[in-house]
């Protein structure tokens, strides 16, 4: 197993050298990942042109790198959407990831790399100061990144794409079906994961994985939609 690497932005989303198309998925990724985008909201191509100050076939070729990672549907003669997994959906995103994540954490118990344990606490108090400082967005994105970087610590470009996709499908369902003002993960159990983790403890590792997903899922109202307007300027626009 390859050793953890550094944090990436959330613009190596994009495999695209096009700065604006860098920049087009990464304010969109964010958005997403911070609960800021509802689910089912329209990306009307012209209003990003205006947003971004490019032209349609930018903007085109970003949706489409979206669209390849689950984040934006295009939909025939109607134009491109934020993602809105139904109920089903939502099952079957924490199955996968029930399926990844618990041997995942097992591997890097039994390899407890120096690196990654500094790694990890950085992260986790970068979760901690989000939010003792009630920055929601921060914390939202922060949680779902969490995962990821367990995912980077196997060096597996492809683990980490597959789990990058399944964290963003987890915060469009939060931002679905979650409870409101709730984060993706709840507080203090990402610390659990990594003390099991410096204890090389597998089994407890894996355990403290699969309790983490099922207490996301189970804070879930999934008899409910909050379907909500958007206006792209509002969120995509430069501050």
């Amino acid at each position: 197993m390859a050793p953890p690497k550094q944090a990436r932005h959330a613009q190596e989303t994009s495999f695209s050298s096009d700065p604006d198309e860098k920049l087009i998925v990464e304010r969109i990724y964010n958005a997403v990942m911070e609960q800021r985008l509802a689910p089912n909201t329209k990306l009307s191509e012209s209003r990003l042109c205006d947003i971004f100050g490019v032209g349609r076939m930018r903007v085109r070729r970003a949706l489409l790198l979206l669209s390849s990672q689950g984040i934006v549907e295009l939909k025939s003669n109607r134009g491109a959407f934020v993602a809105c997994p139904d109920q089903d959906e939502a099952n079957d995103v924490f199955e996968a990831r029930l399926l990844i994540e618990p041997p995942l954490v097992r591997q890097l118990a039994l390899l407890r790399s120096a690196d990654l344990l500094e790694l990890l606490s950085a992260h986790i108090a970068r979760e901690d100061a989000a939010r003792a400082t009630q920055e929601r967005t921060e914390m939202i994105r922060l949680s779902g990144e969490f995962h990821v970087r367990l995912a980077e610590a196997t060096g597996n470009e492809v683990l980490v794409r597959i789990l990058r996709e399944l964290v963003t499908r987890t915060s469009l369902i939060v931002g679905l079906f979650g409870v409101s003002g709730q984060s993706s993960c709840p507080d203090d159990e990402h610390m659990g994961i990594l003390e099991a983790i410096r204890q090389r403890d597998p089994e407890r590792a894996e355990q403290r994985v699969k309790s983490h997903l099922e207490h996301i899922r189970s804070g879930l109202a999934m008899d409910g939609r909050k379907d909500r307007p958007d206006d792209l300027y509002n969120v995509l626009g430069e501050v």
